[in-house]
């Protein structure tokens, strides 16, 4: 039963203030407590009451996310622990993952509140880089990692482990390595395949390969991942979700593998993946 609502919005979007106010009183007449986050919060005279987003975290039953897909990809790391069903609303372009049109948000939430929509549970990775054998950073993404060269800079060369076991050395402008549901990002852009979201698998797609015969890999998700940069000379960079990145040094290490939490987006009952697929990317158009 849903008691507790919290609205994560896109910053500086103009659309966020003609529909928080609205979707918040329809929330509250359904007796459902509202947390807004600071965006929400600004969207009325006088401001409201803003919740911290850790503290939002630990009191919601679910996540409303007003904006595109970079919005429901900053939201999925931020919640990603508390795992609240996320209903992601569409107010930015393409939106592969917020594909729910403002119109079809308040049904959705009917639905929602009575217990009729439809979860589609999408897996995360982790990535880990390790400088001297120690962990400084841990990051959880719900698309992609990349490791990818600056722009001035040369080939990357680097070696690709898996469970240990070398797999080859890559040399190339970088490498992504998406979940199922990233796949229809970066990776897709790069010439890596569409999976079906709710699969168990990474895909590996190398970015423009100096050798032609390095491809696109699929494996499946309970595998562990290390990339060695230990002949690095150029500068490169690790970026999760292509908003948070850091830079690499000689010497260090990149593990990737499944995250131990998922993201639950809800979906409207009538609403299938080849559907959103055909939409999109308008398969079947001239």
């Amino acid at each position: 039963m849903i008691k507790s609502a919290g609205i994560f919005c896109k910053p500086r979007k103009q659309e966020i203030c003609a529909v928080v106010p609205r979707m918040t009183d329809w929330l509250r007449q359904r007796d459902v407590e509202v947390c807004l986050d600071a965006t929400a919060a600004f969207c009325f005279t006088p401001p409201a009451k803003e919740s911290k987003l850790n503290e939002m975290a630990d009191v919601i039953d679910l996540l409303i996310v007003l904006g595109g897909d970079g919005t429901l990809l900053a939201a999925a790391r931020q919640f990603h622990e508390c795992e609240v069903p996320i209903l992601a609303v569409n107010l930015g372009g393409m939106g592969f993952m917020t594909s729910v049109t403002i119109d079809e948000a308040f049904p959705l939430l009917e639905d929602v509140l009575a217990d009729r929509h439809r979860l589609s549970p999408r897996m995360m990775l982790k990535a880990e880089l390790m400088r001297d054998g120690k962990t400084i950073q841990q990051q959880h993404a719900l698309n992609d990692a990349v490791v990818t060269k600056a722009a001035l800079s040369r080939i990357l060369d680097f070696d690709l482990s898996v469970n240990g076991h070398f797999l080859g050395l890559y040399r190339a402008d970088g490498l992504i390595v998406s979940t199922p549901t990233g796949s229809t990002a970066y990776s897709l852009a790069a010439g890596g395949p569409i999976l079906y979201p709710v699969l168990q698998a990474f895909v590996l797609t190398p970015i423009c390969p100096h050798m032609l015969t390095n491809r696109p890999l699929v494996l499946p998700d309970s595998v562990q991942l290390e990339l060695d940069f230990s002949a690095l000379e150029e500068q490169a960079y690790l970026t999760l979700d292509g908003q948070v990145g850091f830079e690499l040094q000689r010497g260090d290490r990149v593990t990737i593998s499944r995250s131990p939490h998922r993201v639950q987006l809800v979906r409207p009952q009538e609403q299938t993946y080849f559907k959103v697929l055909r939409n999109k990317l308008r398969w079947g158009q001239r």
